[in-house]
């Protein structure tokens, strides 16, 4: 799961893939903990690169949103 968390970190696949890697990094980490498993830092790179993506996603949407507000204005 931590390998997947990383990959799906790194591909971002129209950040669905963002959210992904931070569902499997999550699972990761808690299985990781429960069994004493290695891939921690796997699974935390996942969940960074998994909220990099949510936050990128975030200021596409916001400035996005903001280009659309502005060209809908006239000046006379």
């Amino acid at each position: 799961m931590a390998i997947a968390s990383l990959v799906l970190g790194i591909l971002w696949i129209y950040w669905i893939g963002s959210v992904l890697a931070l569902v499997f990094g999550y699972l990761a980490k808690r299985q990781i903990r429960e069994r004493g498993e290695d891939g921690a830092g796997l699974a935390t790179a996942g969940i960074v690169l998994g909220w990099i993506g949510v936050g990128v996603l975030v200021l596409v949407v916001v400035v996005g949103g903001l280009f659309a507000l502005n060209s809908g204005t006239t000046s006379p």
